[in-house]
């Protein structure tokens, strides 16, 4: 009796964690939920919030697969500049980029983005139902309008036909873009871009089952906005992508 008539000293930590599952889609694991009642003034360890979010069930979503763009020998390969390099000390320093496939209704969707090294934000990115070449040119005229004219970012990738084309290096050249390629199947090469790809299909494509290709490019706009500019990350002190690049550029 008298443990049922105690107080659960938890029950406000219990009802924000509930909150911010359901805010997040159930995208947020025990250390982001950390996080994020840290910064709002809630005094509790991770053993704790990983206690509480196991008593209520709340289990974040989880990982994936990749479509292959390699094709064979054709085309120059670029050596690989980044050598697992990943941290960038300012934006535009450090670009990565891959496509994606989806299957959806019998048909297929190709995701082609550029992520930002420097705090994992994707700053260009398009969407199309072939993975052809002009998928990658809307890609890179979305990104050569934000990059700094005093820049020379090095944009990495991996070996798929796409980025040994002369006219995807051409581009490359002209603006002053200095191309990296992975090694021949070491996908650990290009590490950030995989893990975007598994944290998007894990948290968005693999917890809804999508009737049209229309629908889920929708939420690939919705995702991106809110990865952006939401979703905490906790190499980035706890702040979304946008915010930190905000933070370090204001102080």
């Amino acid at each position: 009796m008298k443990r049922n008539k105690a107080v659960d000293k938890y029950q406000a930590i219990r009802i924000r964690i509930i909150e911010l599952y359901r805010q997040h889609k159930g995208r947020y694991g025990y250390r982001r939920m950390l996080f994020q009642l840290k910064k709002e003034g809630h005094k509790v360890n991770h053993k704790t919030v990983l206690r509480l979010t196991g008593e209520m069930g709340l289990k974040s979503i989880v990982r994936p697969k990749k479509y292959r763009s390699y094709r064979g020998e054709e085309g120059r390969t670029a050596p690989n500049m980044l050598s697992r390099k990943f941290n960038a000390g300012r934006p535009f320093e450090k670009l990565a980029t891959d496509v994606t496939e989806f299957s959806v209704a019998g048909k297929k969707l190709y995701l082609s983005p550029i992520i930002d090294l420097f705090n994992g934000e994707v700053i260009s990115y398009s969407q199309s139902l072939r993975p052809d070449f002009r998928q990658i040119t809307e890609m890179l005229v979305g990104v050569l309008k934000k990059v700094p004219k005093d820049a020379k970012p090095i944009l990495h990738s991996d070996q798929g036909w796409q980025y040994r084309m002369k006219d995807y290096q051409d581009i490359l050249r002209k603006n002053r873009i200095v191309q990296s390629m992975s090694r021949k199947g070491n996908c650990l090469d290009n590490a950030v871009i995989e893990n975007f790809f598994g944290t998007l299909k894990s948290e968005m494509f693999y917890i809804k089952k999508y009737l049209s290709v229309e629908e889920l490019q929708n939420d690939i706009d919705d995702y991106i906005d809110y990865y952006n500019n939401n979703r905490i990350r906790l190499n980035l002190k706890g702040m979304s992508p946008v915010e930190y690049r905000a933070h370090i550029l204001n102080n």
